[in-house]
Formats: C-alpha cells, structure tokens, sequence
C-alpha cells in the first residue's frame, strides 16, 4: 500500500473519511434499496483503491499514476450511471430488452476495474479467476459434456454481470459489503484507536504470563482476544507479532517457532466471537440466521482452537525449559483497571445482537459508544487527528474488502447463470458416493485449495455454494455445515504454500515463509479438526443435552491436547517416537472417531491427560524434570531484562 504525503494523501484521507461517515449515517438511520446501496458503495470505495496500491513494482510509491487516477474515474462512473438510472435498471426485461451503446462501455469498464483493483490489493489468484469464469461464459458452447452451455452474446454477459438486480457486481454479497461488514469493519478499526489492544496486552500477560512460557502464552490470548474486534487475520499478526515474535525469539524460542505459533494464534481470531470477519457476516445473510446464533455456535469451537494452540506452547516450552514470567515484572490490576471501560462497547454490541437488534444497528451504537467511552479517561481519549486517522484507515480497509466480495458476487454469478455450480455439485457429489465423511473431506479440500490463491471471504462464499447442499442432504444442521466450511476457509490462510499471515509473521521473525507456513499449519490443527467436528457433533454448537455438550468440549479438548504433546515430543520428558504416535493416536480418537459415543471419548481423553499430568509431577518431585528458567521481561519495555 502507497503512503501518500501532502495534499494528495490530505483529498485521499478526506475521500475515505467521507465514505465511512455516510455508511455510518446509513446504519443508524437505514438503508437506501439494494441497487442504490451497491451503487454508492463501490463508488466509495473501489476508486480508491487505484491510488492506495501500485500497478506494479516500478509504479511510484508515494504518488498515483496518471493510470491509476484514470482508473478510479472509469470505477467511479458506471456506478454513478446505475444510481441515476436505478428505475429505468429495475423496469427493464432481463435478456429481452436490448443493451444501450453506454452500458456496454460502462459495463465493460467496471468489470475490468474490479478485476484490476482485485489484482492489485488482493492477489492475482482471485483477479484471475474471474477473469476465468468470464472466459467461460464466452466460450461455454463450445465445450463437451458438463461444461457445455447454450451460447452467451457478450450483451448476455455484460447483462449478468453489470444490469441483474440481485447477483454480479451490485447483487447481494455487495449489499452485505456495504452494510453489515462495513459496520463491523469501521468499529473495530476504531475499539483498535481506542487501546483495546493495550488491554488485551496486559490481560494476556496476567493470565497467560504466570504460566510455563508465559510470554508465548500472552502471544496466544492477546492475538485472541484482538481478533474478538478485529476479524482480520493479517492486521492481528502485524499487532500482536510485532512485539510478541523479537520477545519470544529473544526468550530462546527458534524464530520459525515463534512465528508460526503468532501466525496460527492470528490466523484464528476471525473464529472468536463477536467480530468473526466479513465471511461469518455474509454466512449470516445466507442462511438466514440472526448473527447471535453464528456467535453462539462459534463459541466452543474458537475456544477449542486455542486450547489446541496454548497445549502446544506448554509442551514446547517445558522443552526449551522457558518458564513463567516473574509476577513483579507482569502489569498489575491497576493497568488492567486503567482500560477496563473499553470493554463496555463490545458488551454493549454482545448484549444488542443477543436482544435480535440488527448487526448493523448493533454495531452503529456501540461504534459511538467506542468514541463516548474512551472520551471517559485522557489516555484512551481519541482527539480529532486520532479519529480521523482511525475511519481513514478503516475506509482502506472496507476498500480492500468490497472489490473482493465483489469479486467473488461476478463469480458466484458467472457459474450460477451458466449452470457450472450444479455441474460441480454433481462432480463432488459422485465422487463421494454416498459418504458424509467422503464428501466432507472432499469439500474442505476444495476449500482449502481456493484458500491457497484467493482470501477467506470469496472462498467461503464459493466453497458454501458448491458444497453446503450436498451436505444438508445428510442431515446435517445448516449452521453446522457453512461454520465447517468457514473454518476450513479461514485456516487456509495459514496453509502452505500461500500463507499470507504465515509470511508476515516469518518477515517479522526473519524466518523462511515456507517453513513457518508448516509450523502454524501444525499450531493450528485444532481448527482442522474442530471443523471437522462441526459436522458430526451436535454439541459443538450447543445443541442437545448438557450432557452431550460438556461430553463434546471434553473428548474433543483432550484430545487436542494429546495430539499436541505427541507432535511436540515432550510431557514429563522427551517422548521415544512410538510414545509420541500412540498420543498422537490416542489424540485422535478421543477427536474423531465418532462412531464412540462422545461420553466414552471425553472420558478415555480425561484419563489420559490426568496420567500424563501425574506423571509430570511425579519427574517433578523426583527431580528428574529439568529446571524452567523464568522468563526475565520488562513489563515496561516489553524487552528482556
């Protein structure tokens, strides 16, 4: 991203501001129609982003191009022409009504713009795939069998593309872009201005900083914590890993170990309730479910997921012999108490969603109670300059979102009109042959497989299109189904070999990308398996007896924790290599094998478990344990004494 100076960055600063104020004024005072809507949100925010991200490497670095203000003309005009055209767009006969001269050369222009913003602030991968499945669509009468298709005129795709109400660039996942993600998006970015981050700093060193490798510990619960107002996983590893990765390096961690460990701790905020990320928004819109059920459902799952996480930094640590950080060097409950009023606009947002306000309402009110309270105390006080900063930067952040969900709307659109998404439903289907576990498989495969080259949102949204139904023709509960695929698609970040948090945080640490990619995709295994959970374990989304529920967190929380003490290769020593499978077996049973019932699972987990923390204690007081060194921090410089 550029860093643009003078009055240029001062007009592009303004621009951004501008358009997260009247998203603001639009959620707390409603919503013009859908078309409108679309119209004035891309015209926001896709015409900045031409200034804000280089064409290439040789572009200039502080300044646009003469391209790029071109550019942001041609992807401001066409959504002018649909705002002041919106009667003539909705009375028009789809197909039958002939294209205008103008709305072929404007229908044209903002599909090549978004392709090109895509490629230019997302990654090439997705810019390429819709540039694929406009291809298609051009020459899908020419192709054999599934791929066949009556032949599509380029008005017939300008048309599905650029004039459908309801789908392509101004359908509904654009809708959802401009109301509740971008809500969610301009709330977090100001909870951030505000110190949250600061306060989960130090509630992650109180809690987690007393422990066996404190400091790696307060690495996990602070990434978790900030990934509670954030959703994205990229701006937490910057956050969080900018200080915690050179701590943990400094402390006798190797630094592919500690990146990958921030990179699988950021990589599971957008799991953590409440803020889960613009995807969990849109999967609320498409399946028609209040987004507090999504934040119930998710609750269990992102708490195993770092249960998985903190087991693997326990072990690794009692290996490295790093032990806790000394209690007068953790920040104390006054600092703690110093930001505690910051927790009351997640409350207030928590507590609105759960009373079935809607997401966005919720978040408008609790975005003005985030100025009202940090207001509250001079340290947390946001001035004109702070606020101003905080709804540019969450504008950039909404720009960079829109041309990708917008992206994945052409997308989603191209294999819907053409009948590609049910030939590919049909594939999947067939080469499961009749198999749940199979046909999950199959699935998060092909998740993960679109994760590789294109962000979280548009893969989950494909990923769900093609796959959700085949799923719930077994039975299974759709909320269940579309958390699976979210996990799966939220992990593919941190997946090899194109792990996007993986190479910031090995540029943080100074450790090989590919490698750290390996290390936080075995961090976060926990996330692999819990997915998988979501669909043969009622419990983990609450659902059933209490019973089952606490049987469910139990068998699947030990065995996570087995399977973490088996890959690491220590518990009360090191672990000979047939001891480290048969936990890493026994790990996997107490997970998946869910033809047991998931009581007899929880309790095989907790026998296991309570033998190797015996037998820990037991090397302990013989004094065959070796000795953990404290972690020796200054709390007040976040540096090693």
């Amino acid at each position: 991203m550029r860093r643009i100076d003078g009055i240029p960055g001062v007009l592009l600063g303004l621009w951004s501001v501008a358009a997260v104020l009247v998203h603001i004024w639009f959620a707390g005072t409603g919503y013009p129609e859908p078309l409108e809507l679309a119209a004035i949100h891309l015209a926001l925010f896709v015409p900045p982003v031409f200034l804000l991200f280089p064409a290439t490497e040789h572009s200039p670095k502080n300044r646009p191009s003469l391209l790029d203000l071109v550019l942001a003309v041609c992807a401001f005009v066409p959504n002018v022409y649909i705002y002041l055209n919106q009667e003539q767009i909705y009375e028009r006969t789809s197909f039958i009504d002939p294209l205008t001269p103008v709305q072929y050369v404007l229908g044209t222009a903002m599909v090549a713009t978004v392709v090109e913003a895509t490629r230019r602030s997302i990654s090439y991968t997705l810019a390429g795939l819709v540039v694929a499945v406009i291809g298609y669509m051009a020459i899908c009468h020419l192709l054999p069998g599934a791929w066949y298709y009556r032949e599509l005129t380029f008005a017939h795709i300008t048309e599905i593309n650029f004039l459908s109400v309801g789908s392509g660039l101004y359908g509904s996942l654009t809708v959802m872009s401009a109301t509740i993600v971008a809500s969610f998006l301009i709330f977090g970015s100001l909870m951030q201005a505000s110190g949250m981050s600061r306060l989960f700093g130090n509630f992650g060193a109180l809690t987690g900083g007393r422990f066996t490798g404190g400091p790696a510990k307060v690495a996990v619960i602070s990434s978790a914590l900030f990934g509670t107002m954030s959703g994205s996983s990229v701006a937490n590893v910057v956050v969080t890993g900018s200080m915690s990765i050179p701590l943990m390096k400094r402390l006798g961690f190797r630094p592919v170990f500690a990146a990958g460990i921030e990179a699988a701790a950021s990589v599971g905020g957008p799991l953590v309730p409440p803020v889960m990320g613009a995807a969990a928004f849109i999967m609320s819109e498409m399946i028609a479910v209040p987004y507090s059920a999504i934040i119930v459902a998710a609750a269990m799952g992102a708490a195993l997921y770092y249960v998985n996480i903190l087991a693997a930094v326990h072990y690794e640590s009692k290996k490295l012999g790093i032990g806790a950080i000394p209690r007068h060097m953790l920040p104390s409950l006054s600092d703690l108490a110093r930001d505690a009023h910051l927790v009351l606009p997640l409350a207030l947002l928590v507590t609105m969603m759960m009373m079935r306000f809607s997401p966005y309402l919720a978040a408008f009110w609790s975005t003005i109670a985030t100025v009202a309270v940090a207001a509250l105390r001079s340290h947390t006080r946001m001035g004109p300059r702070a606020l101003f900063i905080a709804l540019r930067d969450g504008g950039f952040l909404i720009s960079m979102i829109a041309v990708a969900v917008t992206s994945a709307g052409i997308i989603t659109a191209a294999l819907t009109a053409t009948g590609l998404l049910l030939a590919f439903t049909g594939m999947i289907k067939a080469a499961a042959g009749g198999s749940l576990l199979l046909l999950a498989l199959l699935i998060a495969g092909t998740c993960l497989f679109l994760g590789v080259g294109i962000p979280t949102t548009p893969a989950y949204i494909i990923t769900a299109a093609i796959g959700a139904p085949l799923i719930a023709e077994h039975g299974v509960p759709l909320i269940a189904i579309h958390l699976f695929i979210f996990y799966f698609a939220v992990l593919a970040d941190a997946s090899p070999p194109v792990a996007p948090v993986a190479d910031a945080a090995a540029t943080i640490a100074g450790a090989p990308p590919m490698t750290t990619g390996w290390y936080a995709c075995r961090f976060a295994l926990g996330g692999f398996v819990t997915g998988m959970a979501y669909i043969y374990e009622p419990g983990l989304i609450l659902e059933g007896s209490l019973f089952g529920i606490v049987s469910t967190a139990i068998a699947l929380a030990t065995g996570l924790v087995l399977i973490s003490a088996g890959l690491v290769g220590y518990t009360w020593g090191p672990l000979p290599a047939w001891l480290r499978l048969a936990y890493v077996t026994a790990g996997s049973l107490c997970s998946l094998a869910y033809i047991v019932p998931v009581w007899q699972r929880g309790l095989a987990g907790i026998a296991l478990v309570g033998a190797t923390i015996l037998m820990s204690r037991i090397a302990s007081a013989r004094g065959t344990a070796p000795e953990l060194k404290p972690a020796l921090v200054s709390h007040a410089e976040g540096e090693l004494r």
